[in-house]
């Protein structure tokens, strides 16, 4: 295989991985704002390059990935920084076709820092050592739960919605086959599934981070509770996405086009 043909073929298969970089970010989740970093804008730009002079998919080598995340503000907690980019690297590192994948937050406070455990693959509290007062798992469960809270109440008020004569009280004895399938049920199961629920069409729809119910007089103080959890994190994405487009004039991100629309607040409390 001459030279031209191996460049053109690996322009190509570089386009491809690159397609397949983003794929694989899109399970990575802000674990406060329950939302992709891709959608998030945070994947600021992404780079995949042979493993090696002339190596192509003809070949079988592997090929090399850098990836740059930003933020919107400096100084977003160094715990939720971490973690997001902690769990890119592990999904770009689990791809069969990567070799060296490096992964780096700009322009945070603790870039440095941060940057250097993910290359140690120091760990958290490896890179953090006596600043890390909590594990990350113990992070990450506690936002996969609240996540789980806003998505049920989303279904539930849904239901509301398309029937206002409905009770209340009565939401308490829905089931996940009494929801419509849509992307809203579908994005509750996948949160019940996180945090270890059942996701039997016969499972009661509202219930704890322990699947345990409420009774019908509970019911209405714990959907007010839910839609306070939902309406925080909808508010704190919405304001994200307005600091990220604030500090950079690119967006944040070289990989996605940014929305210009403004979305105001109040819209997002209904």
């Amino acid at each position: 295989m001459d030279r031209v043909f191996l460049r053109d073929v690996d322009e190509e298969r570089s386009g491809i991985a690159r397609d397949e970089v983003m794929r694989a970010l899109d399970v990575v989740i802000d674990p406060e704002l329950d939302e992709p970093i891709t959608d998030l804008g945070f994947v600021h730009t992404v780079d995949v390059v042979p493993d090696g002079d002339g190596a192509s998919e003809a070949t079988g080598r592997k090929w090399n990935v850098e990836v740059h995340l930003r933020l919107p503000t400096s100084f977003c907690a160094p715990n939720f920084a971490y973690l997001m980019a902690s769990d890119a690297k592990d999904v770009l590192t689990a791809l069969d076709w990567t070799n060296v994948v490096v992964v780096e937050l700009d322009d945070h406070h603790d870039s440095e820092i941060i940057n250097g455990g993910l290359a140690a693959d120091a760990g958290y509290r490896g890179t953090f050592r006596h600043e890390a007062e909590e594990d990350l798992d113990e992070l990450r469960v506690t936002f996969q739960r609240k996540a789980h809270t806003a998505a049920m109440e989303r279904c539930l008020t849904a239901l509301l919605r398309a029937d206002p004569a409905r009770p209340v009280e009565q939401l308490g004895s829905v089931t996940i086959a009494d929801l419509p399938e849509d992307a809203t049920a579908e994005s509750l199961l996948r949160r019940r599934a996180s945090i270890g629920l059942s996701t039997s069409p016969g499972d009661l729809v509202m219930v704890d981070h322990l699947g345990i119910g409420y009774a019908p007089d509970a019911v209405p103080l714990a959907l007010r509770r839910a839609r306070s959890t939902r309406i925080s994190i909808d508010g704190n994405a919405h304001f994200c996405r307005g600091l990220l487009r604030t500090r950079y004039v690119d967006g944040g991100s070289e990989t996605i086009e940014q929305p210009s629309t403004f979305i105001p607040l109040s819209a997002l409390t209904h």
